[in-house]
């Protein structure tokens, strides 16, 4: 099945990137043009950095709410579970046309500032890379608080308890024995925020406007519009090596992180 369905056709993308449209024979011409095409090396980079933004606000604000679900017995815990995991509940263009409606030039934001008369002109608070961070920040949250929950479950609360017996108050634990041991968590949420925010198409197009142009977008644009495959395909393997890079960084960094921990333990 992976095989089938996962080698051969990154196999088959692979070596369409060596391919010439015109003489048909191997050639490096396409990646000679992605490295020298200022506006794809733009688009790339753009593509990092917007990942990263999004990959550190979706951690950053899906913590507090796993450590709410996997601490909290409150009868209202499997609300706020349902409310975290509804947006999974609406298509990925419908979310993205409601923050739309809401970040536009004439959308509520704008409309409830200008008629307190807090300011005087629209907020550029659409078609630009807040939009799209905050757009795709709202589509990767859900898996997030997934990720972490899952490991704020697998931490002893005996560990939280002790410290405080001990005189840590609440911040200490969180920041010496919480945060450090849930390493695997923020990792995990991190590099899946990541992912999906480097692959994502509908809300750069949507919430980006016609002037944000990251890898998703220009890959689109090559297949349909330039019918140019093999350009398209070296953008597609430049993705897919920002996305192993990204992701071995965090694997590694997690490691090295467990041995130092298990080196100071036994010391």
């Amino acid at each position: 099945m992976l095989v089938f369905f996962f080698a051969l056709p990154m196999g088959m993308m692979i070596g369409t990137s060596f391919h010439d449209p015109s003489s048909g024979a191997l050639s490096f011409q396409a990646y000679e043009r992605f490295l020298n095409d200022g506006l794809t090396l733009k688009g790339f980079w753009r593509t990092a950095i917007m990942s990263c933004l999004v990959a550190v606000a979706a951690t950053a604000l899906a913590y507090p709410l796993a450590y709410f679900l996997a601490r909290s017995k409150s009868r209202f815990r499997i609300i706020v579970f349902a409310l975290a995991l509804a947006p999974e509940l609406a298509g990925v263009v419908l979310r993205t046309y409601g923050w739309l409606i809401i970040l536009e030039d004439r959308g509520f934001i704008n409309d409830i500032l200008l008629h307190w008369g807090l300011i005087d002109e629209p907020l550029r608070l659409s078609k630009n890379l807040f939009a799209v961070v905050v757009g795709l920040t709202h589509v990767v949250l859900p898996f997030a608080i997934l990720s972490l929950t899952t490991s704020i479950q697998g931490i002893d609360e005996n560990l939280e308890r002790a410290a405080q017996m001990l005189g840590a108050n609440r911040l200490s634990v969180i920041r010496m024995i919480l945060v450090p041991l849930s390493v695997p968590g923020i990792v995990s949420a991190l590099l899946l925020s990541f992912t999906m925010a480097a692959s994502a198409y509908a809300t750069p197009a949507l919430l980006g406007g016609a002037g944000f142009k990251v890898l998703a977008t220009m890959i689109s644009e090559q297949v349909l519009f330039y019918v140019d495959w093999s350009f398209a395909a070296v953008m597609a393997n430049a993705l897919l090596v920002l996305m192993l890079v990204v992701s071995y960084a965090g694997l590694n960094f997690e490691t090295r992180l467990r041995d130092r921990r298990g080196v100071k333990r036994e010391g």
